[in-house]
């Protein structure tokens, strides 16, 4: 399994836990638990950005690992 496939397989890990979070934020009853879901997601959220900087860079800098 290559560097770039490795990526991919993480951005989609991310972007679920990212999703359950907010689904978390909407669902929850209790206020506080809605603020800590919300705040964790857009933590996830900076993190799945900055691994698509950097899967980006992967592929500007290695074209063969383009659409892996």
């Amino acid at each position: 399994m290559t560097i770039a496939s490795n990526v991919n397989q993480l951005l989609a890990t991310i972007k679920g836990i990212e999703t359950q979070l907010s689904n978390f934020a909407l669902n929850s009853q209790d206020e506080n638990a809605q603020r800590i879901f919300h705040e964790c997601m857009l933590v996830v959220q900076e993190v799945k950005n900055d691994l698509e900087i950097r899967k980006n860079e992967i592929e500007f800098e290695e074209p063969q690992y383009k659409n892996s």
